[in-house]
């Protein structure tokens, strides 16, 4: 299997004073080879493709001695495939008609990652090997980093990435043939609904909670935006403020990242076959708002519900709970959701006023009371079974 480590770095003031050069330098050169590409379409027609630039960066490198010429090769092929990737997506979304989005810029505060594309070019994890308690990565440029290594590194690293997450640097390590970790069986089947009051709710009854981490952070997250608001831009204040919120937003996504590992490492464990909706977040968290032609109804609630969903991180422990139970060798169905909270479990009627509450379920044909998300579960996973049961069958 292909997994991602991620590792907190211990960088010296030299060091990172050096990682933020390099960091900068990458996103002057994908700005530069963006600019290249609009001037060259916009001036002769022309259209300039990777090779073409990869094929100039030995010309850049040496006209920028201690600059450009710092850093990786490698590490600028990659800026480079990053902005060629970015146009093929722009290419792929006009040709289905969607909304373009023309490759931007980046700012400072928009551009936070470096990626050596091979484990010793230009980079070498686990470079002190003899080192009898500490791990350490070398960046070309930068030198030996220490690594705050929290658990082994298993399978052969192919690619590593440095990433910038307001004041703190993290390593990141993709690793080919990654061995599976699988558990003993259980025998048992549960299917899944996700909600907001709680994270999941399977079919036995059981409940995982929802702690709400950006709603029990929302008053101190609303006076840093209040105090940002205040300052200058361009202020050295104004900085400050902006690190602040940045902090503030980044312990809430750790925390939500946190708990969705946690309740997915319980349900694999319990569980060796977990089935689930098949949810588009990015489609049910879309915007109500409308057009000035024909506006929304029910913003506001529609607004908070939108919160709430992505506050749940619903799209977060799907992925988490996906190569989780991979790695365990459960397995892991998805269905369509449609009509799955508004069918009775027992009788199979399906009906809107089914649903008298969030909570609350009662079937108006057979009168059968129950927790909505339980009956909701239960039908999730009928319709799982009947799927491996079909897919077995052919």
């Amino acid at each position: 299997m292909r997994r991602s480590y991620t590792f907190l770095l211990r960088p010296t003031a030299r060091q990172a004073a050096a990682l933020a050069a390099c960091l900068e330098d990458h996103r002057q050169l994908y700005n530069a080879a963006l600019e290249h590409r609009r001037t060259a379409y916009a001036k002769a027609g022309a259209t300039i493709r990777y090779g073409d630039q990869s094929a100039e960066l030995k010309h850049i490198r040496a006209d920028d001695p201690g600059g450009q010429d710092r850093w990786s090769f490698s590490s600028q092929q990659a800026t480079l495939r990053r902005l060629d990737k970015a146009f093929r997506a722009f290419f792929t979304r006009v040709k289905a008609g969607r909304t373009p989005g023309f490759p931007r810029f980046k700012g400072r505060g928009r551009f936070g990652t470096v990626i050596w594309p091979k484990d010793g070019d230009g980079c070498r994890w686990d470079s002190q090997p003899e080192h009898p308690t500490a791990t350490y990565v070398r960046l070309q440029g930068v030198g030996h980093v220490r690594v705050h290594r929290h658990r082994p590194v298993r399978g052969k690293v192919k690619t590593i990435s440095v990433k910038r997450e307001g004041s703190r640097w993290y390593v990141i390590l993709s690793c080919d043939d990654v061995p599976a970790q699988p558990l003993p069986a259980t025998g048992a089947a549960a299917g899944i609904d996700l909600g907001v009051a709680s994270l999941v709710t399977t079919s036995d009854g059981g409940h995982l909670g929802n702690p709400r981490h950006l709603a029990a952070s929302a008053d101190r997250l609303a006076a840093a935006q209040r105090d940002l608001a205040r300052k200058k831009r361009g202020s050295k204040r104004r900085r400050k403020a902006v690190a602040r919120v940045a902090a503030l937003h980044a312990t809430v996504r750790r925390q939500r990242l946190d708990h969705a590992h946690k309740a997915a490492n319980a349900l694999v464990a319990a569980y060796d076959v977990i089935v689930h909706e098949a949810l588009k977040v990015a489609n049910m968290t879309r915007s109500a708002s409308g057009t000035l032609d024909a506006p929304g109804r029910g913003v506001a609630a529609k607004s908070g519900l939108n919160r709430s969903i992505l506050d749940a991180g619903w799209g977060v422990f799907l992925t988490i709970l996906s190569y989780k139970a991979e790695s365990a060798g459960r397995e892991l169905i998805a269905v369509n959701p449609a009509d799955t909270s508004r069918t009775c479990a027992r009788c199979g009627h399906c009906a809107k006023e089914n649903r008298l509450t969030q909570a609350a379920f009662r079937c108006t044909a057979c009168g059968h009371e129950a927790h909505a998300d339980v009956n909701a579960a239960i039908n999730i996973l009928r319709a799982g079974l009947a799927l491996r049961e079909a897919a077995q069958a052919a």
